[in-house]
């Protein structure tokens, strides 16, 4: 079952760049990452599915209903961190967390001690003397205080330092645990791929794949480097499937994508002393996609 259906979304600013015919599901249950570079159309998707604005053409859909008709109603199990968060300044951190659990009408109180507790965020604190990475804490506790079934995060860990982001994926992985949906909005890629099951990739508004990450990599270059005993010449690694060759005294190193048999074959010709395969990361996989024209 898709808990979020995108299909031909589309939203346009006149003349400035917004999203073109975006499409892709998230099945219930998974963590689904939504990746590309500021400004590619990342935080335009997720206002447009949340009814903050509404889209050009298209549709989408959440829990399987309509999201502009429905907006209210679906409303009620979705939580939302947007990639800025902005307060009343004059409230405590526990009166803007009460308020926003009144509108969920059930109690919270033990749920945001928890959170708080995990997130080392004072509730007696005001709003107005927190850092930003404190902000950033108090949107992660309002998004999750009243235990959404899908949980929407842009751009979630700016602000945060490497220990708190450490802790943030854990209790998102906790939450994915007890039934959640993630959507996962981000230009970071490391985090992408620790946490996610599969990935859409966003390129100047439009998407340009939507695949599993471990087929991402699978289906990608692998890394060679090859420490050989004598002198190769260069000429002996130019066969079809081979990239970004480099020879340097007695080290080969190569991009290689194609039959395995055949470039082990190639290398089983020559007398080596070491030899390395790597997988590409996702960083490398991310900018091959960008590099390519759509």
């Amino acid at each position: 079952m898709n808990v979020i259906e995108i299909k031909n979304l589309t939203k346009t600013y006149g003349k400035a760049r917004g999203i073109t015919d975006i499409s892709f599901n998230v099945e219930q249950g998974e963590i689904f990452g939504f990746i590309g570079p500021n400004g590619a159309g990342k935080s335009t998707t997720i206002r447009t599915l949340l009814s903050l604005i509404y889209p050009t053409s298209g549709s989408a859909k959440i829990f399987g209903k309509d999201c502009i008709q429905y907006t209210s109603e679906i409303k009620k199990d979705i939580g939302y961190l947007p990639s800025e968060v902005f307060y009343y300044d004059n409230m405590k951190v526990k009166d803007l967390l009460k308020y926003s659990a009144s509108f969920y009408k059930k109690d919270c109180s033990k749920r945001i001690k928890e959170l708080a507790e995990i997130m080392d965020l004072d509730l007696n604190k005001k709003i107005d003397d927190l850092s930003l990475g404190n902000k950033k804490k108090v949107g992660i506790v309002q998004a999750l205080l009243h235990e959404p079934k899908l949980i929407i995060l842009d751009e979630p860990t700016s602000g945060l330092d490497p220990l708190m982001q450490q802790r943030f994926f854990e209790l998102l992985e906790e939450e994915n645990k007890k039934g959640a949906t993630i959507l996962y909005s981000s230009h970071i890629l490391s985090e992408v791929q620790r946490l996610c099951h599969r990935v859409a990739i966003i390129k100047e508004g439009k998407i340009i794949k939507v695949e599993k990450i471990s087929a991402l990599q699978e289906n990608n270059y692998k890394k060679f480097k090859i420490e050989t005993t004598t002198k190769v010449d260069k000429n002996y690694f130019q066969i079809s499937g081979v990239k970004d060759l480099e020879v340097k005294d007695n080290i080969v190193s190569f991009l290689f994508k194609g039959n395995l048999n055949a470039i082990l074959k190639k290398i089983s010709g020559i007398e080596i002393a070491n030899l390395w395969v790597d997988e590409p990361d996702l960083e490398e996989i991310f900018m091959h996609y960008y590099e390519k024209e759509v």
